[in-house]
């Protein structure tokens, strides 16, 4: 059965914002409920470690598994995962439990990186051809992600302290379970049972056409040859290249911010706890931002005249807003706050309209028996910049120096975009000679 864009574009937008709400129902309690289960910052610190670690293993073999598998059997066994690591986080009390889960997390991050974009993209050439707008369903794909992000770092920052509120139902809970579940534990198991939802929803709402019958075998054999052409192609086709280390450069402005945020909102309150509170609502307000961005990436594009030179504009704005947070750095008092909160805003405003344009170049370019392992190379190249990132932002003297830096990689990135000509829109050729149209196209980023 081959859907009608309409509704491909309603099940792309309604899965991704399953997706995405388990997880921002952990953002707020997670490291705390780490803490209150007796773990040191160094534990936790190596949680996160594994998380990422094997988000980066995985990222290219799981890419090329949903392109030789299918897109709805890796998107169910990434809700499976994630369903396995949040019930293991919220009821887990050792070391092992806890690690055990953050890599399962990371495992499920990695299944996910490109499967619904990519059958959004497949559904939707199958029934309006190759040169069907894109655009829009990854708009509001991308906009139901944050959306669900923020709503989710809501809820998971509210229901805790909503269960310390009357005749103190936290304590109530944690003595009824044996300290099994404690209020900083109802955020993750209630995303676990989002997650039943979600990998129900995969599995009857995503039709696909018939594969061929994948035995281990071939599965063996195709993924890495569907990985090393996903690489290949990165290599030689110039659009794609700047797919890359666009996304690179908005890995290295994400880590940053994400690195430097919650220090700096601390020196502006003058208290840690009243920073942590601030950067809670910064992040609420970053995701409600992105929604916001990729919500008018399709009217960005027109106003601008085309989606590289909107995807320019974006990036110029994400870079806007960088600078105004490194200026806070030179300043006391009120201004600094106001300034921040706005930088704060237009960075993911920015980042938000970014990726849909840059995708729907992208989709023009790649074919889709590897679409999904280009989404996992995008993904891969921003993890990779946002690692080394943190690891020099973090060495280099506080100040506006690691800010700049990062307004650096951004403007190298939007700069990516102005040595261009002809038309991005050509279907990237299977075979291994790029033609003309390969070193003047456009290019995807996003920034999750």
């Amino acid at each position: 059965m081959t859907l009608d864009v309409r509704t491909a574009r309603r099940r792309y937008v309604t899965v991704s914002a399953l997706f995405w709400l388990p997880l921002g129902l952990s953002i707020a309690p997670l490291v705390l409920l780490f803490t209150e289960r007796g773990m040191a910052m160094a534990a936790v610190a190596g949680f996160f470690a594994a998380h990422s670690l094997t988000t980066a293993a995985l990222e290219l073999p799981t890419g090329g598994l949903s392109d030789v598998l299918g897109r709805r059997a890796v998107l169910a066994a990434a809700g499976l995962l994630n369903l396995a690591a949040l019930t293991l986080l919220g009821l887990g009390s050792t070391p092992v439990l806890l690690g055990l889960g953050m890599a399962l997390m990371g495992a499920a991050r990695a299944l996910s990186s490109g499967p619904a974009e990519a059958w959004y993209v497949d559904t939707v050439h199958a029934h309006a051809g190759p040169d069907a707008e894109l655009r829009t369903g990854l708009a509001r794909g991308a906009s139901a992600t944050d959306a669900a992000l923020a709503a989710g770092t809501l809820i998971g920052g509210a229901l805790p302290w909503l269960l310390g509120l009357g005749p103190d139902l936290g304590a109530r809970l944690a003595e009824t379970t044996s300290g099994l579940v404690v209020p900083l534990s109802v955020p993750l198991l209630l995303g676990a049972a989002v997650e039943i939802a979600f990998v129900s929803y995969a599995l009857t709402a995503l039709p696909e056409p018939p594969r061929p019958p994948a035995t281990l075998r071939n599965v063996l054999r195709d993924v890495p040859t569907t990985v090393a052409g996903g690489l290949r192609l990165g290599g030689r086709d110039a659009l794609v290249r700047r797919v890359l280390l666009s996304a690179a450069a908005a890995g290295s402005a994400l880590a940053t911010v994400e690195l430097l945020t919650p220090g700096r909102a601390a020196d502006l309150t003058g208290a840690s706890e009243s920073g942590a509170v601030l950067f809670a609502a910064l992040a609420c307000t970053g995701f409600a931002c992105a929604a916001v961005g990729a919500h008018l990436a399709p009217l960005t594009a027109r106003l601008t005249g085309s989606g590289e030179r909107a995807v320019v504009t974006s990036l110029g704005t994400s870079a806007a807003g960088l600078l105004l947070l490194s200026l806070t750095t030179a300043f006391a008092g009120p201004f600094p706050l106001s300034l921040a909160a706005i930088g704060y805003a237009l960075i993911y405003l920015g980042l938000g309209a970014t990726g849909p344009n840059e995708n729907d170049l992208l989709h023009r370019r790649v074919p889709s028996t590897g679409r999904a392992t280009a989404l996992s190379v995008q993904s891969l190249s921003l993890q990779l910049t946002a690692a080394l990132t943190g690891l020099l932002v973090t060495a280099l003297p506080s100040g506006p120096l690691p800010w700049l830096l990062a307004v650096a990689a951004l403007v190298a990135g939007a700069l990516l975009w102005g040595f261009r000509g002809g038309s991005a829109s050509r279907p990237c050729a299977t075979s291994a000679e790029p033609d003309g149209a390969g070193e003047r196209g456009g290019r995807a980023v996003t920034h999750e």
